[in-house]
C-alpha cells in the first residue's frame, strides 16, 4: 500500500516537473514582455525623476507631443500632437492636438493639460525638488519665472519700462559667480590663497580687507557691515535674491551695487521700488506676469514660443519632462507643487496618457504595466503589458536570462562580456549610446575647490584601461563630456598624464600629498559600481599617493546625496535627452537642476546664449565647444568614458532597433512565437 502511494507521488512530481514552464514561456503566451530594469523607481511623477531607470517606465505610461520613431535616430512621430507648424525662425511653434488623445480614465488630453504640467515643473517654489526644470528653460521666460528673475519679469516684460531688458539686463541681477560667500565659511580673508583672493580684488582698495565669516553667515545682519562689506555682499547675491530689508538698504545707495552705465539712478530706484512691492505683496505667484511661452490657443491648440530659434524642438517634446500630467487627478490628491508625499502616482489613483498604465507596483520585487484602452493608437500597440524587474546585481540578471527568466537585460556585465559573446553571440548586442561616465566633483570643499586639484584628479585617470580592462563593451576613453556624433567635434582636453598631475598637485602646495585629506567617492551599491570606483581608488593611490575611501549606497539615497552636494567626488553618468550638444552642456548652468557641483561660469553661460542665437549650424558648433572648452578648463567634473550599450535580448523580441539614445518605444515593440 504505502510502496504504490510512493509511486504515484514519484509520477506526480515527475509530471509536474516535465511540465514546469520558464517565465519566458509564460509571459510570452500572455503577450508581457520581461525586462531588467536595474533598481527600484525613486517615482513616476514626470517632474520628480531624473533616472534612466524611471524614465524606461515613465515612457511607456505617458506620451508627449511627439514620439520616437522605433527605426531611426532625429526622427519624430505624432504623439499627443497630430500635426506641428514653426514659424520662419523656429522661435514659435503650432501644434494641433489629437482630439482622440485621453488619459487612462478617458478623459481628454487638452493643451491645459500641457499648460499646467509646464507651469507646475517650473513652479518657483524653493521645496519644489524638480532635478530636470531646465529642459523646459527652451521656452521663452521659462528660466526667468522658474528662478524668480524678478527684474526680467517685472521690468523686462514691461515694453514701456525706461530701458529696454536688452540693456538693463548686463546690470548684476543674478549675483557674481566668482563669490560664493558659502565657499569661505570660517576663513580669514589673510588666509585665503593668491587665486581666491583676486576674486574679491575688483571690490577692494590696496590692502584692504574684509571680514568673511560675517560675510557667509548663515544669516547676515546687512545694517551692521561696512560699506565694502555691503558692496560684496549685494553683488554676491544679486539683485533677484536680496531680501526685501536688504533692497531697500540698497536703495539709500544704489552705487553699491553693479548697474549697467545705462541706467541711471532714477532707472535703478524704479526696479528696486517694483520687487520691493512684490515683496511687500506677499510675493503672489508671477506666471502670468511672466508671460512663460507656453499658451492654450483652445483645447487642441497649443502655441509654443521659444527663447530663441529651435529647430529641433519636435526632438525635444519627446523628453518625458515635456509630457503632460493630470491635472483634474493631481488636484483631486493634493496641490500643483504636492510633491513625495502626493498620492497621485500610487497604483490605485494614477493614470496616463501613453500606450500602458500601471497595474501592479510590489516594491523590490516587479512593476508591471498594461495596455491602455483608451490610448488614441491602440490598434498599433502589440504587447499586452511590460513587466519591470529591479535587478540591482548584473550578474543575476545575466543568469536570471539563461534561466528564461527576463526576455531583455538591463546591461552585461564588463567581466561577462567575454562569455556572453560565446555562450549568446547572436543574443548580445553592442550598440553606439550617446551617454559619457565621469565624476562630478563638489567644488564646494577643500581641497576639491581648486581647479588645478581637480584636474590633476583627472589627468590621473587611466580612461582606455578602464575600458579595455575593466569594462571591455566597446567603451571609448572620453576626451571631453560631449561624445562625438553628428556635425560636432569635442575639444579634446582631457587625457591621461600622471606626470602633469602630480606637477598640479605640486603648485596647489601638494608637493608631499601626506598632508592631503582622505577623500570620499560615491558611487552605488551594485557590483559593477564597485569595481569601477575601485579602479579609480587604486589609479589615484598610484600615481597621486592620495587615499581614497568608496561609499556605496542604494540608488535612491545615492541620488539624494548627489542633489544635497553631500558626497566629495561623484561616480556619475549621463544621457542625451535628445541629440544636440546642449543635452550635455546645459546641465552645468549655475545652480541647475543636475549640476550639483557647485560650480558656475557667466563666461560659459554667455557662450551657450550666443550659440542659441546663431542660426549658421558651423558657427553654433564651434560656439558650443567653446563652452565646453570653459568646463573642461575648470574641471568641475571629469570625463571618463563615452558610452556604448551592451545587453541580452530574446530572438522573439522584435521592433527593439538601436537607437543612439535608447529610447526605445515599447508601443512599438512585438513578441513573436
Amino acid at each position: 500500500m504505502f510502496r504504490n502511494a510512493f509511486i504515484t507521488i514519484l509520477t506526480c512530481l515527475i509530471f509536474v516537473s516535465c511540465e514546469r514552464r520558464s517565465d519566458v514561456e509564460i509571459a510570452n503566451e500572455e503577450n508581457i514582455l520581461i525586462i531588467g530594469n536595474s533598481g527600484e523607481p525613486k517615482g513616476l511623477d514626470p517632474h520628480l525623476v531624473s533616472g534612466v531607470l524611471e524614465s524606461n517606465i515613465i515612457r511607456a505610461l505617458f506620451e508627449g507631443l511627439c514620439v520616437e520613431d522605433p527605426d531611426k535616430d532625429s526622427s519624430s512621430l505624432p504623439g499627443v500632437a497630430k500635426k506641428w507648424t514653426p514659424n520662419e525662425d523656429s522661435t514659435e511653434w503650432i501644434f494641433e492636438l489629437n482630439p482622440e488623445a485621453k488619459w487612462s480614465d478617458g478623459v481628454p488630453v487638452t493643451a491645459h493639460d500641457f499648460v499646467f504640467s509646464y507651469r507646475r515643473l517650473l513652479s518657483p517654489d524653493p521645496d519644489w525638488p524638480a532635478e530636470y526644470a531646465e529642459m523646459l528653460y527652451f521656452l521663452k521666460n521659462g528660466e526667468a519665472y522658474h528662478r524668480s528673475h524678478f527684474g526680467n519679469i517685472l521690468c523686462g516684460n514691461d515694453p514701456d519700462f525706461p530701458v529696454k531688458w536688452e540693456i538693463l539686463k548686463k546690470s548684476n541681477f543674478k549675483g557674481d559667480p566668482k563669490l560664493k560667500l558659502s565657499n569661505f565659511t570660517d576663513k580669514k580673508f589673510l588666509n585665503l590663497d593668491e587665486r581666491d583672493r583676486k576674486k574679491f580684488s575688483s571690490y577692494l582698495s590696496d590692502g584692504q580687507q574684509i571680514d568673511l565669516t560675517k560675510l557667509s553667515a548663515t544669516k547676515v545682519d546687512t545694517e551692521k557691515l561696512t560699506e565694502v562689506e555691503k558692496r560684496i555682499f549685494f553683488n554676491s547675491k544679486g539683485i533677484d535674491k536680496l531680501s526685501k530689508s536688504d533692497l531697500k538698504l540698497l536703495k539709500k545707495n544704489t552705487s553699491l551695487l553693479n548697474w549697467v552705465d545705462q541706467a541711471p539712478e532714477e532707472v535703478r530706484q524704479l526696479v528696486l521700488d517694483r520687487i520691493i512691492a512684490h515683496h511687500e505683496s506677499g510675493k503672489p505667484n508671477l506666471w502670468e506676469k511672466a508671460e512663460v511661452g507656453v499658451t492654450a490657443i483652445n483645447d487642441f491648440t497649443l502655441k509654443i514660443n521659444l527663447r530663441g530659434p529651435i529647430p529641433f524642438l519636435p526632438e525635444i517634446t519627446k523628453h518625458y519632462t515635456w509630457y503632460p500630467v493630470p491635472k483634474h487627478v493631481i488636484l483631486k490628491h493634493g496641490e500643483m507643487n504636492t510633491a513625495y508625499q502626493s498620492p497621485w502616482t500610487r497604483v490605485e489613483n494614477i493614470v496616463s496618457n501613453g500606450a500602458f498604465k500601471l497595474k501592479t507596483w510590489r516594491t523590490n520585487h516587479f512593476l508591471e504595466i498594461e495596455r491602455n484602452n483608451h490610448y488614441w493608437d491602440r490598434d498599433n500597440v502589440y504587447l499586452n503589458g511590460v513587466r519591470y524587474l529591479p535587478i540591482k546585481n548584473y550578474y543575476t540578471e545575466t543568469r536570471m536570462f539563461g534561466d528564461e527568466q527576463l526576455h531583455l537585460t538591463y546591461t552585461v556585465p564588463s567581466e561577462l562580456i567575454p562569455m556572453a559573446k560565446e555562450k549568446y553571440p547572436t543574443q548580445l548586442r553592442q550598440e553606439p549610446y550617446v551617454g559619457v561616465r565621469f565624476l562630478r566633483v563638489n567644488n564646494r570643499k577643500e581641497p576639491l575647490n581648486d581647479p588645478k586639484v581637480r584636474r590633476a584628479f583627472a589627468l590621473s585617470i587611466d580612461q582606455k584601461s578602464i575600458c579595455e580592462e575593466i569594462l571591455q563593451g566597446g567603451q571609448t576613453p572620453a576626451s571631453g563630456i560631449v561624445p562625438p556624433f553628428g556635425n560636432y567635434k569635442p575639444p579634446g582636453v582631457i587625457y591621461f598624464d600622471p606626470k602633469k598631475a602630480k606637477i598640479l598637485l605640486a603648485e596647489s602646495g601638494y608637493e608631499s600629498t601626506s598632508s592631503f585629506p582622505e577623500i570620499s567617492l560615491l558611487t552605488t551599491n551594485s557590483d559593477s559600481g564597485l569595481r569601477e570606483a575601485e579602479a579609480l581608488q587604486a589609479m589615484w593611490q598610484k600615481h597621486l599617493g592620495i587615499k581614497v575611501r568608496i561609499m556605496q549606497r542604494e540608488w535612491t539615497t545615492y541620488l539624494q546625496k548627489q542633489y544635497d552636494a553631500d558626497y566629495d567626488i561623484c561616480v556619475a553618468g549621463w544621457i542625451g535627452d535628445y541629440l544636440d550638444p546642449t543635452t550635455f552642456l546645459e546641465m552645468w548652468i549655475t545652480d541647475g537642476g543636475n549640476n550639483n557641483t557647485g560650480w558656475g561660469s557667466s563666461e560659459f553661460e554667455e557662450l551657450l546664449n550666443e550659440a542659441e542665437n546663431t542660426t549658421n549650424v558651423k558657427t553654433r558648433m564651434e560656439i558650443l565647444s567653446q563652452a565646453e572648452q570653459t568646463i573642461l578648463n575648470d574641471t568641475p567634473v571629469l570625463p571618463i568614458y563615452w558610452y556604448t550599450t551592451n545587453y541580452l535580448i530574446r530572438p522573439e523580441v522584435k521592433g527593439w532597433n538601436p537607437l543612439l539614445l535608447n529610447n526605445h518605444p515599447f508601443k512599438s515593440v512585438k513578441l513573436e512565437k
